[in-house]
Order: C-alpha cells, then structure tokens, then sequence
C-alpha cells in the first residue's frame, strides 16, 4: 500500500520526539518506568501496527542521529557522578567495569551458544552487547527506587562508564570475528585498551579545556553557555571518533564527569539544561529503535530466548556481582539489590541496530536475530526489574530512610537564617532557588544548593524533597511560595509544609491554611523587610528560653508567637529538643527556646516584650541545657 505523506525522514524524527515525550509524560503520571512505556509506543507507531514511524527512511542518518543522541546522554551522565562518593565505593566500581563486564561477555555468549544454537562469532557478539546496562534506565529507576547513596553511587557508575565500555568492546569484537582468525583476539584486547585510554586522555583534557571557558566569567558570553558547551561536546564527540574510531563515547563520558566536578559559575543550569535534552534524546531514541525491530522477528526467537534472557538475570548478574563485591564492606542485602538491578539501555539498542546491518554487509547470516534478541533482553529486564525494583529494595532493606531533614525554597537571608538554625540542630537542609548570587552565599556556607525554578517538577526531584520530613517556603513571592506549597502537599505527600506570606500580598494566611499548610512565621510578615535587615547586619538573631510556669486561668500567658512586627521577627522553636520553624499553630510552652532576629534600633522594646511575655535571653550554654530539658 502506498503512503503519500508518510514517508519522509523528517516526519520519522519529528514523530519519535513528540511521541518519545507524551509516552514519558505517562510514564510519570503512572509511576511506571519510562522505557515500559517507550518500546510500546514505538512498536505501534512503527510499521508492524500503525506504519507512521519508518526508522529505514534515514538511511545511514539514523546511526549519526544516535551517535550525536549518546554523545549528549552519556555527557549529562558523567556530569551526574561526584568523585568524592566514587571513591568510597571505587573497588567495587572498578571490578564491575573489569572483571564484572568479562563474566557478563562470557555468560552472555555462553547462553546465546547452548541455549539459542548460534555459532561461536554471533554468541560472542551478543555477549559483549549485552555488557551494557546504562544511565538511561538505570538513572531514572533509582530516582523512582530511592535506595540508600552507596547502592545508588555503584549503580549509577556503573552505568555510565560501562556504556562507553561495552560499545567499544561490542565494536571490536565485531572487527574481530570479521577478521582472519589469526589476527582476531591477539589484537583486539590491546585495540579495546587503546581506544578507552584515549577516550579517557581526550576526553579529560577536553573536559578541562571546557570547565576552564566556563569557570572564567565573561569568556562564554551570557546566556550561551548552555549551547556553547553542546557544540563543543558534539565536536569532542566526533573528534575522538576521527581520531581513534568508537573512542568518542568514552570521551565525552570524561568529560561530563570532569566538567561535573569542577566549580563553574553556571553549573547548575548546564545541568540542567543537559537533563532536559537527554529526557528528549531518550525519548527519540527508544522510539525509534523500537520502531526498527519487527515483532516477528522477536516472537521467533520462541522459549530459548526467553531462557536466555532468564539466564542473564538469574545466573550471569548474581554471579558478576558476588565476584566483583567479595572483600568488599557492601552487606549481602546490597550485594542482593546489585545483583538484582541491572537493565539494559539505549546504547545496548543503538550498537545491536548497527550490528543487524554490518553482519549482513560481511555476509554473515543472523544479524536480524541478534537485534531481536538484544531487544528482548532490555524488555525483559526493564519490565521485570522496573516493575518489581521498589518492592525488592524494600524487602532487602536497601531503602533509603524517608523523612530525612528540611527542604528550604529560598536562599534568601530569612531562609539561609533558618537553615543555619536546623543544621545547628542536626538537621540536614537542602536549599532550592534560582537565584545564583544566592546560591553562591549558602554555598560559601557548605549548605547542599539545587539551582533551578521550583515551579519544576526536575528541581524538586533533584532536591529529593519526596524524602523531605518538611518544606520550609520562604521566597520573596507569595504567589510562587502558595504554589510550591500546593505542589508539596499535593504532589509528594509532604505532612509539614511551611509557607511565608508577606503582609502586603494577595496570598492570604486563611488561603495558605486551606492548601493543608502552615504559616511560616506565625503571621503574615513584611519579608522583604526582615531580608533587608539581616543582609545589612542591622538585625541580629538570638536566643530566648520561656520561663513562665504552665498557663493558668488567672495568667494565661501568650496564645501565640505575635510579637510586634517592626521589633522581632520569629524564625525557629526548640521543643523537647527538637527544632522546627514557628508556625501559626506555635503555642509558647515553659521551656521552649525561640531564636528571634531583633532589630538592633528597637533593642528596649524588644526586651520588654520578651520580658513581658514570659521570655529571657539564653546565652549559648544555657540554651543547649534548656533545650533538651523535659516540657
């Protein structure tokens, strides 16, 4: 049947990326992982059902489209990972990208030998296919997971660096049984060493030579270094290739890890800006090589495939994972998890797609198999271990702890004064604001900054404020602290959520408290006000213990925390040495501590409410002892 209109290229690509896109906007509203929902889509948008997505129309465009796609993700991957927490888990990273990825070759091409019948050279090329696990599913099921840092950390090292890996051990293993068997595997183990150490050289100096242009302030005119560090990526990408072939995958890893650990003034929003397009390119990827593979070819593949693919997750995993971990401080529960949680990717797809069609140009016979069975494995472990992922860290115990300290939205003075007072009381506190000056303060002041707009679902999740025990939203603007408030409660099922409102607004306390929110700071409060103050050091924060005994009838004390609004400004209470911003629901109670900014011109009148209300000064010392003594 002909079809006018739906045969060009640019339809193709403009198809993938749109659908690529909705399939993970379903993905999120379903709590499912994204690449369920992606291989869906493109096996239906491909010619086996509905025929509107052609991989075959781009010719050899579609291999330069993935390669510039993997250049970008594999990048945004390495900038992701931080030295610091590689290093406490290095033994075990460095045995699973060693020894781990030579068991998973031999174990991949031994069962595709005894359990699908292949001859030797196919066996071994899906053996080093399916090397890979990769950033694109492995990132993203972590996110959703949430297991502790350290099985975190080795997961997602892993799947960066064994990506750039496993393609070029894939590529040389398929120029090795191309070639006469005398020249085949005493080359290509130095060949395989060769392109990864400049991969690793290139790739590290390049990254230097771009963290140095973005570190230094008006070298990169403003607003261009997002794109600026694209086209370099892409060039450094392809250079490497030019060079020394199928190196430039671990290049641009290195570099994004280099570019990721080094300090630049627009680090954040690089990041940013590289998650966005890589969310993009994953979804045009997957699309599309889906798209590629016929379901024929897949159902063909009958029950040894499905048992090769089980012998990948059952025998070959564990068996890597216990190898790699021996002598290491990792429990068996997370040895459990590891074991359990390794899916296959976008590159795993990308490479076997290649392959379909060079094993057909050096007349070998089973490429189309080969992709199918490839595909299956990344089904098969995307569905099984995607869908049950949660339900296995929980039973191992490898969750991470919820409820785990504060997420401030604002870094301005009242919030950076908060966070101060939490983290005095260890609590752990993580900031979220866009605005980069004050970032850069409590950074000085070694607090945990995401930059971005917290509007965005991409910068709450960074900020992990699903794990928060509270929210404290102390921006500038009413209307976007009501809406972060909203979204806290609403979205990720926050049970103390803490939203300043200024006297002025529109944003009333009536309003905040109808959202499930409380009033930070009691009241509504001139905050630009108090902001200024602390900024100019004319208000000074200090410490107050209540002293007066339980309200009786005759002296019922304060009903709330209202002081006068241009003498002090409440920011936190201790209660039964526990720490939390004052609210609207605050009653005073004997020997709660408050810690107040005062206004250095008001000091007499502050003193006489304080005295007033039942409230002395705490010095240092004797507020450590008030503030664990019993209500």
């Amino acid at each position: 049947m002909e079809h006018h209109g739906f045969t060009g290229p640019a339809l193709t690509v403009a198809l993938a990326m749109a659908a690529g896109m909705l399939a993970q906007s379903v993905a999120r509203h379903l709590k499912l992982p994204g690449i369920v929902i992606l291989l869906g889509v493109g096996v239906l948008l491909g010619p086996d059902v509905f025929d509107v997505v052609r991989p075959e129309t781009l010719g050899p465009a579609l291999q330069l489209l993935v390669g510039f796609a993997v250049a970008v993700i594999l990048f945004e991957g390495g900038l992701s990972l931080r030295v610091k927490r590689l290093r406490r888990e290095a033994r075990t990273i460095r045995a699973l990208l060693t020894v781990g990825a030579l068991i998973t070759a031999v174990g991949g091409t031994l069962s595709a030998r005894w359990l699908m019948g292949w001859d030797w050279r196919l066996a071994a090329l899906f053996g080093s296919l399916v090397i890979v696990t990769g950033p694109t599913v492995v990132t993203p099921l972590l996110r959703r997971i949430k297991v502790t840092h350290r099985v975190s950390t080795v997961l997602e090292a892993e799947g960066v660096f064994i990506d750039a890996i496993g393609a070029v051990v894939a590529v040389v293993t398929l120029q090795a049984v191309a070639s006469p068997m005398g020249e085949r595997f005493g080359v290509a183990f130095l060949d395989v060493i060769a392109k990864l150490g400049f991969g690793v050289v290139f790739g590290g100096v390049g990254g230097l030579l771009l963290a140095l242009l973005l570190r230094i302030k008006r070298v990169v005119p403003e607003g261009l270094e997002n794109v600026f560090t694209l086209s370099l990526v892409l060039a450094l990408f392809q250079l490497s290739n030019a060079v020394s072939p199928e190196s430039g995958i671990m290049s641009v890893t290195m570099a994004g890890l280099v570019v990721g650990n080094m300090r630049t003034h627009v680090a954040d929003e690089l990041r940013e800006f590289k998650e966005q397009l890589t969310v993009l390119f994953i979804g045009m990827l997957f699309v599309l090589l889906a798209a590629d593979v016929r379901l024929v070819e897949v159902r063909n593949l009958g029950v040894p495939g499905l048992l090769t693919v089980l012998s990948l997750m059952f025998i070959v995993r564990p068996i890597n994972v216990a190898v790699c971990s021996w002598g290491s401080d990792l429990t068996w529960r997370e040895r459990g998890f590891l074991a359990w949680l390794s899916p296959r990717g976008v590159v795993a797809a990308a490479v076997a797609s290649l392959f379909a069609q060079s094993i057909s140009e050096l007349g070998m016979s089973g490429g189309h198999e080969l992709r199918a069975l490839v595909f299956l494995v990344i089904a098969g472990t995307v569905l099984a271990q995607g869908l049950t992922g949660g339900v296995v860290a929980w039973a191992l115990g490898v969750k991470r702890p919820a409820h785990l300290g504060y997420a401030v939205v604002g870094a301005n003075e009242l919030g950076h004064a908060i966070g101060k007072l939490l983290r005095r009381h260890k609590e752990e506190v993580v900031f979220i604001d866009n605005n980069p000056d004050a970032c850069h303060v409590v950074e000085r002041d070694a607090f945990r900054v995401v930059y971005g707009n917290p509007l965005e679902e991409r910068t709450l999740q960074r900020a992990r404020i699903e794990d928060r025990a509270a929210c404290v939203v102390a921006g500038m603007s009413d209307e976007i602290n009501f809406i972060v408030g909203q979204r806290a409660v609403a979205d990720y099922r926050l049970r103390h959520v803490y939203v300043a409102v200024s006297r002025a607004g529109a944003v009333t306390a009536d309003m905040i408290r109808e959202a499930d929110c409380s009033v930070l700071f009691g009241v509504p409060r001139d905050l630009e006000l108090w902001s200024l103050r602390l900024r100019r050091g004319t208000a000074e924060v200090q410490r107050f213990c209540h002293t007066r005994p339980p309200a009786d009838p005759a002296n019922p004390g304060p009903k709330s925390f209202d002081p006068p609004p241009g003498v002090l400004f409440p920011l936190a209470l201790v209660r039964r040495g526990k720490i939390r911003p004052v609210n609207d629901a605050d009653v005073p109670r004997a020997n709660d501590v408050l810690y107040a900014a005062v206004f250095e011109d008001r000091l007499t009148e502050a003193a006489a409410w304080f005295e007033g209300n039942g409230w002395t000064a705490a010095p240092e010392e004797e507020a450590a002892a008030t503030e664990t003594a019993p209500a």
